[in-house]
């Protein structure tokens, strides 16, 4: 179910050494990484873009904005604080942006739901997290954070998504690991994690 309220933005940004390609691009299930992305979560959230410092023209088939981090290679939360200046610009204004890694390609349902909730009680960022990990670049970020975030990472000695959190506080959703199958949070950093994410979704249609 989507929520007009929530945007969403997809962190393909990062430079993808230890997969030796574009993870966006290598496929899993006969599809690019980056299309698993956009299926689960453009069913949870209203505007949807995708942050990528690439020529927009590699994404063309997704019909969706191309958003770049305003300086290259700094990291998860480049890829934020785009996403949250491109929510704060957007016609629909809304309150909130959920952050997801390209390479995660088991994306939770309700994945957006539950942060909500979580950020509800709080006021704050929401990350997830499953069994004793958590998995910070998934997560529900205000809107209105943007010009905070901007300003610490002008000072900050680590541009790390785990120091911000620190900084400004956060809660947590947590999901229960499946006794079969993967960490819905797992990430395809690797050809072996992608091997790993083929038979799995070879094993298993409703993933």
């Amino acid at each position: 179910m989507t929520d007009e309220t929530i945007a969403g933005i997809i962190l393909a940004g990062g430079t993808s050494r230890r997969m030796g390609s574009d993870k966006a691009f290598v496929t899993l299930g006969g599809r690019p990484l980056v299309a698993h992305a956009v299926d689960r979560l453009s069913r949870q959230v209203g505007p949807l873009a995708i942050n990528a410092n690439v020529e927009p023209e590699r994404f063309g088939r997704f019909r969706l904005p191309i958003v770049a981090d305003d300086s290259p290679d700094t990291g998860p939360l480049g890829g934020v604080l785009a996403g949250l200046r491109w929510a704060t610009d957007h016609p629909q204004a809304p309150r909130h942006l959920v952050t997801v890694p390209v390479d995660g390609p088991f994306i939770p349902s309700d994945l957006v739901a539950r942060l909500r909730e979580a950020a509800s009680a709080s006021g704050t960022v929401a990350i997830a997290a499953s069994g004793d990990r958590d998995h910070p670049v998934f997560a529900l970020w205000p809107v209105q954070m943007a010009d905070r975030l901007a300003d610490w990472r002008l000072t900050a000695k680590s541009h790390g998504v785990r120091a911000f959190l620190a900084a400004t506080g956060f809660a947590v959703a947590t999901w229960p690991l499946p006794a079969i199958g993967p960490d819905p949070f797992f990430n395809a950093n690797t050809p072996d994690d992608l091997a790993r994410a083929e038979a799995w979704l070879a094993g298993d249609a409703a993933l």
